[in-house]
């Protein structure tokens, strides 16, 4: 992966086939996790955490009243993302608008994995990938770079042209 980067209004970066199928599959998944009614399911109620914890009658009130709303925007976020995602891998070019929906979809993909995997403060990356874990945990830590590298080009973009 070529690390985004602030060039003018625009964010660029470029990623590998490899690199985009993986993104291509998360992007997938999370799609069917929108989509999914699972109640009890950990990742959905890490990416709709309840609107109050000590009183379950006002948390289900606001759940009615946000839930639709919030798995649309995230939707449309997705959205955005697939369009502007090269399918085989290549240059990624994003205004402002559509940094802040990968902003936004790169960190439900973080913590859905990451509820997934059950990281902790103290999760190291691994060293090396011998299993399927070690891979995902992988995975993780590459979106953490991906998305690190959004946010430095959102800074610099703001901070004006070097």
């Amino acid at each position: 992966m070529k690390p985004f980067r602030a060039r003018g209004r625009e964010f660029v970066a470029r990623l590998d086939r490899a690199e985009a199928g993986i993104v291509g599959l998360l992007l997938d998944q999370l799609e069917q996790l929108l989509t999914a009614d699972a109640e009890g399911d950990p990742v959905l109620q890490r990416l709709f955490p309840p609107g109050h914890r000590s009183d379950r009658e006002m948390a289900d009130e606001y759940r009615e009243l946000t839930e639709e709303s919030l798995r649309g925007g995230k939707a449309d976020d997705l959205a955005t993302v697939r369009a502007t995602l090269p399918a085989d891998g290549g240059e990624i070019r994003l205004d402002a608008d559509q940094a802040g929906a990968w902003l936004r979809t790169s960190n439900d993909l973080r913590l859905a994995l990451g509820t997934r995997l059950e990281i902790t403060e103290d999760t190291e990356p691994p060293e090396e990938i011998d299993d399927e874990a070690d891979h995902q945990l992988a995975v993780y830590y590459w979106l953490t770079a991906v998305q690190g590298s959004l946010v430095d080009a959102l800074v610099a973009g703001r901070a004006g042209p070097r």
